[in-house]
């Protein structure tokens, strides 16, 4: 069973597609519509918008199937009480407040396992309910039955869609016998999924964070940075906005993780025929900064006509499997993050006016989403979101991490600020070994991690356009304010403010 048979269950689920979008239209029809009146009531677009004029008052009971580890009291008490005071100002009128309103993240329901099941059988009969004790990765031995001529990674789809994949597949194709397992006749290969994931956020550090982590010996990545799985490559999203391909299935996504499971094979035949007793461990890992917050294809794909909410995110299902994951999590201050994703998303004509523009626009049609819709609906629908000139809810860090708490513990989460990591990399990536308990490196391991020159930073071509313009960053500190103030509460720590 190499490659299994893909699920013939995301074929239905597929074909229901047509149905799916037309709700999601709709919807989107009807936001529009409240931008229009906006619009015409206001007279035109000005400069800075009138925001959130309604109150959103909800009963609100935090929920979780987990026990896990005693909390401080004052974070325990902010994750069950997920309340967001908001008041937006407008420079026009001074410091006069516009309008002040409450937002009550109305509370979860959690689906059971007999649910996810059911939307995704196919992953549940591939990945076991227990792992090899042996290894702290999350590792199964599963039999290969296909044959010696056969191509185990021929039809992969990332190597379909990734030229730059070829020979990596294909140097583990020529190696792929030779390291399965033999017993009673039978072939077994070792498939592996990650102990840890980097879940965002976009623009926020994730790709520096990964460079300096790899180079850790015992650190074994997936064989692409961002495989993008659980969010997007499952349900056939090859690219945004383009529209859907044929879904790649849970086998494709294991085999970028071939390498790693190797690794920890050898490791493992090592320490046995040494007899070190070694207590180090290979951990596998990826880094697709979509996972924290990208829902997008659940209102495609999931039986939901009736409620603008997701029934089921991404992290119930990584939950179901591997209920004590640990994950890393970079954010920075929101408002920089926006400008940074628009100057590198953005193709053509980018200036700071345009970016004030695209901002201006977003903020009104977020504030006419929260008009018709809950405050989670707004940060997941997936018609609403494509239609934002700038992805405004991507700074919602809040609104994302609550949700994530819900099936699992704060204590399974490592939350930096690239602020804190730009300045002091050596702590950083210290606290983020302690974290994982990976070993310490030697002096000369580590001063080429922490000398290693930063990654993915601003091209010179966007750092000669300059700064947002100064009413454009206020209007979006105004915005963010309440979701960041939470977000410190949350996590007891004012520096997620960021606000001098």
């Amino acid at each position: 069973m190499g490659m299994l048979p893909h699920r013939s269950s995301q074929w239905r689920l597929w074909k229901r597609f047509g149905r799916r979008t037309l709700c999601s239209l709709l919807l989107a029809f009807i936001i529009t519509l409240l931008v229009i009146a906006s619009y015409a009531l206001s007279g035109g677009r000005s400069d800075l918008i009138q925001m959130l004029s309604a109150s959103f008052s909800r009963d609100f009971a935090f929920n979780s199937n987990q026990s896990g580890t005693e909390r401080p009291k004052e974070i325990a008490q902010a994750i069950k009480e997920c309340n967001i005071n908001l008041t937006y100002t407008t420079p026009h009128i001074g410091n006069s407040f516009l309008d002040k309103g409450e937002l009550h993240l109305t509370p979860r329901r959690i689906p059971t396992a007999a649910e996810l099941e059911q939307y995704e059988p196919h992953l549940f009969s591939v990945i076991p309910r227990q792992f090899l004790h042996s290894c702290q990765s999350p590792c199964w031995y599963h039999e290969y039955n296909g044959n010696v001529s056969s191509d185990p990674y021929g039809t992969n789809a990332y190597s379909l869609y990734a030229k730059r994949l070829h020979n990596i597949f294909e140097d583990m194709r020529r190696r792929f016998w030779s390291r399965l397992t033999v017993r009673d006749s039978r072939y077994y290969r070792l498939r592996c999924l990650p102990h840890f994931y980097i879940i965002g956020q976009p623009k926020c550090g994730t790709t520096d964070l990964y460079d300096r982590l790899r180079l850790h010996p015992n650190v074994h990545f997936s064989v692409i940075k961002e495989p993008h799985w659980w969010t997007r490559k499952r349900f056939g999203i090859v690219r945004l906005k383009e529209p859907f391909h044929k879904p790649f299935p849970l086998e494709d996504y294991l085999d970028l993780f071939d390498m790693a499971a190797q690794k920890i094979q050898d490791f493992h035949n090592e320490d046995i025929l040494l007899d070190s007793g070694r207590t180090d461990q290979i951990l596998t890992g990826e880094a697709s900064a979509s996972t924290m917050w990208d829902n997008s294809a659940w209102s495609y794909f999931y039986d939901n006509v009736t409620n603008t909410e997701p029934p089921v995110l991404i992290q119930d299902f990584i939950h179901a499997f591997q209920p004590r994951a640990k994950f890393l999590v970079m954010l920075r201050d929101p408002v920089e993050r926006l400008y940074s994703d628009y100057l590198y998303f953005a193709i053509a004509n980018k200036s700071a006016e345009d970016f004030n523009d695209k901002v201006n626009e977003s903020l009104q049609m977020f504030e006419s989403c929260l008009q018709a819709s809950s405050l989670r609906s707004c940060a997941y629908n997936t018609t609403f979101s494509n239609t934002l000139p700038v992805r405004l809810q991507v700074g919602l860090y809040v609104v994302y991490l609550w949700d994530w708490l819900s099936v699992f513990d704060l204590d399974q989460f490592l939350i930096l600020r690239l602020e804190d990591h730009a300045a002091n990399i050596t702590q950083s990536m210290r606290l983020v070994y302690r974290f994982l308990n990976l070993g310490p490196l030697s002096e000369e391991q580590e001063a080429s991690v922490t000398h290693k020159q930063a990654s993915n930073s601003r091209r010179p071509e966007d750092c000669s356009l300059g700064p947002m313009l100064p009413h454009t960053r206020q209007a979006l500190i105004d915005f963010y304010r309440p979701y960041n103030q939470k977000l410190a509460q949350m996590l007891a720590d004012s520096a997620y403010v960021w606000e001098a």
